[in-house]
Formats: structure tokens, C-alpha cells, sequence
């Protein structure tokens, strides 16, 4: 037992899951499953939708249905309209569920305005994936914030690594209050590779739904959204994979965001290319497939710096900084940031050097086993206050 906490069982607690995103909601449905599948609590799903389409497409895999749906997204909204209207909604739940625990994922708007939300109620906080620290507020932006701010305002934290948690005992939380459990992308990762496997005819169904690609050329997975790189950054990438699809020997696969930033620059540059194919945003599942299938993944997103890994796949971070040093430290993944040269200089060296690319292919995955959903439940349950 650690010091300063008392282990006591507590039956039947209520516990409200708040998610908006297609990320919060992959790494938050083995949590929510975890939940319903123990008689000691009772789950509660609050969805603000804040990406509706892509949001939808993960509660269909996992077969979740909300039992609140604030539907807040709109065309063009902003962030302060978009931070009050979750704000405003996920209080109004709390007001008629009266949970014991509000849980949020991660550096999402909807986080940081439902644990705001909590907060103004006094409901205590559970931040899944907590600590994870750029040293930059506008990078990624505003994730970092939102991230730090969740910190502020949780009781329990459950970092995905060591270094997380040390983040967080820099800053002041308590020993007690911390708990690393690894990420819980992973679970879900292995949760959705275990169903393809056992399932021919979704294999089927997957392999019908993606594009097809010529078997003696590697293929390079590509995603890319962040705001902090609509300012030329997006482009600058870009303009990079057109110089890697024209070596001839590769083919890239790009399912384009919907942001109209994202899709505007991405189809002026490559839309014309015969080597790269822009696709539209995948659901979970094919996503995970095409992962495995895949030789090399170019990505600004964190979600992807933590799942390949557990595919043995190389990754190169299109971004300046990271807050998962982690995945660079074990070798799994490499900052490169923006400009178009070094994206193109880092991806062929991997794409021509089998050495350097299987000490990335096999480093260590530092974010876990799979298991983390359930080790946050336990710990939920069983905490107390320190007396």
C-alpha cells in the first residue's frame, strides 16, 4: 500500500466519461468497456461531439451509445464559442447525473471545459493520459494548454510513463494522486487488431474499402491536422511527401482531415500526384489495419507516435517539438519538424538504409501493455484522501 492513501472498496459509483473527439474517444472506449463491464460502477457516456462524423465512427466500433449528446460541433467555429458551449452542456449533465467522478482525456477543448465544468461543481477529476509537457503553451496549440490547465483542476492523474509522472510531481501533485499505467490507445489498438484477426469478413471489408496500391512499392502512411502548422508548416510538409512520392519506389496514403485548412493545402499540393492518394478520413478499424500494413508513418499526431510502436513501425513526427519525448528517446520515432528538406532527408534514409530503419522498427515501445483501462478503474475505486 503507498503511503498517505487509504485502500477502501466502495460499491456502485457513478462515474461520468466525457469525450468529443476521434481520439478521445478511441483511447477512452476500453475505459468506458473496463467500466461496464464491473458491477462496482455505474458509467455514464457524455459526448459533446465536438468532431461529430469522426467521433461517430468510433462509437459505432465499440459499440458505444451515449447516454448524453451536447452536438456541439458548427462550421467554422471557434475556440472561445466552441469552449462555452461545452462549458454550458457538460455542466448541465453533471447538474442532473451528480457523478462521484467526471473522466476526461488528454488536451482537447472538451477536456479542459468539462473538467472546468466539474470544477464548478466540485466534482472531482480523473485526467487520463496526464503530464505530458511540450514546455511550449503554443505548441501544439492550444493542446499544451488545455492539457495543463486539466492538471490544475484534477484529483487523480494517470500519467501514460515515468517521465509524465515526474511532470506532474515537478508541479506539485501528490504522490498518491498519481498513477502510471501506460496509454490507453494501446488497449484499444489491441482491442481492434484482436477483432480483425478473428474476423474474416471484416478483413474483407477493410481490404474493399482501401485504396489499392502496387505490392512492390513501399507504402507510407501520412496524417497531419495541427493548428500550429496551418501557418505554412502544412504546406512546407507538403511539398516534402511530393518530393518522396516522385522517387518512384513508394506510394503515399494521406486520409486528409476535415478541416477545410487541411484538405485546401494538401489537395493544391499533392492532388495532382499519381503516387499519393488522398483519401477521406478512415474509421478506427481500417486505420488500425492499414498501420500494420504500412512501411513508414509521417504524423503530427500523438496518437500515432504512441500506436506504432506496438506495429513496429517507424515514425517521423512533422513537428518542432513533442510532449511524448518518450517515443524519440526509445528510438520509435524522430522530430523533423516542418521544413521540407528534412522530412525528405529523414524518410529516405529509412527508406534506404535497412539498418537505421530496423533500429527504429524495433526499440522498445515505451507507452505500455495494454492494460491501463483497467488499472484506472481499480485505482478510481479503491482511492481515498489521504486523512
Amino acid at each position: 500500500m503507498r503511503p498517505g492513501i487509504r485502500l477502501e472498496l466502495v460499491q456502485h459509483m457513478r462515474i461520468l466519461t466525457v469525450f468529443g473527439t476521434r481520439p478521445e474517444a478511441i483511447k477512452l472506449a476500453p475505459f468506458v468497456l473496463a467500466l461496464k463491464s464491473d458491477p462496482g460502477f455505474e458509467s455514464i457516456v457524455c459526448v459533446t461531439a465536438q468532431h461529430r462524423q469522426m467521433l461517430d465512427q468510433v462509437l459505432e466500433i465499440f459499440a458505444l451509445k451515449p447516454d448524453h449528446d451536447l452536438n456541439v460541433m458548427r462550421p467554422n467555429q471557434n475556440l472561445t464559442s466552441l469552449t462555452a458551449s461545452v462549458l454550458e452542456g457538460v455542466g448541465k449533465v453533471i447538474d442532473e447525473v451528480r457523478p462521484d467522478w467526471v473522466v476526461v482525456q488528454g488536451d482537447t477543448t472538451t477536456a479542459f471545459a468539462a473538467a472546468l465544468a466539474a470544477f464548478y461543481r466540485k466534482v472531482r477529476v480523473a485526467h487520463v493520459e496526464a503530464g505530458l509537457r511540450s514546455g511550449n503553451i503554443f505548441a501544439p496549440w492550444p493542446e499544451e494548454t488545455n492539457r495543463q490547465l486539466v492538471g490544475r483542476l484534477a484529483t487523480l492523474h494517470f500519467p501514460p510513463t515515468a517521465g509524465a509522472a515526474e511532470n506532474l510531481r515537478n508541479e506539485g501533485v501528490r504522490e498518491s494522486e498519481i498513477l502510471v499505467t501506460g496509454n490507453t490507445v494501446i488497449d484499444a489498438l489491441q482491442w481492434v487488431l484482436a477483432k480483425i484477426d478473428r474476423d474474416g469478413s471484416l478483413r474483407d471489408s477493410i481490404s474493399a474499402s482501401l485504396p489499392q496500391m502496387d505490392p512492390s512499392k513501399r507504402t507510407i502512411l501520412v496524417t497531419g491536422h495541427r493548428r500550429e502548422n496551418f501557418d505554412g508548416g502544412l504546406e512546407r510538409i507538403c511539398q516534402g511527401l511530393r518530393q518522396l512520392a516522385d522517387r518512384g519506389d513508394v506510394e503515399i496514403i494521406y486520409p486528409v482531415h476535415l478541416n477545410p485548412n487541411v484538405q485546401n493545402t494538401v489537395k493544391a499540393v499533392l492532388g495532382d500526384h499519381p503516387a499519393v492518394r488522398l483519401i477521406a478520413p478512415l474509421d478506427y478499424t481500417p486505420f488500425a489495419a492499414l498501420m500494420r500494413r504500412s512501411y513508414l508513418l509521417i504524423t503530427d499526431s500523438g496518437g500515432i507516435q504512441e500506436e506504432a510502436p506496438s506495429l513496429g513501425k517507424p515514425v517521423l513526427v512533422t513537428r518542432d517539438t513533442t510532449e511524448r519525448p518518450e517515443a524519440v528517446q526509445s528510438g520509435t520515432a524522430k522530430l523533423v519538424g516542418t521544413r521540407a528538406e528534412d522530412l525528405v532527408s529523414a524518410a529516405s534514409q529509412l527508406l534506404d538504409d535497412t539498418d537505421a530503419y530496423l533500429r527504429m522498427a524495433r526499440a522498445h515501445n515505451p507507452f505500455g501493455d495494454g492494460t491501463a483501462s483497467r488499472q484506472i478503474a481499480d485505482y478510481i475505486k479503491i482511492w481515498r484522501p489521504a486523512s
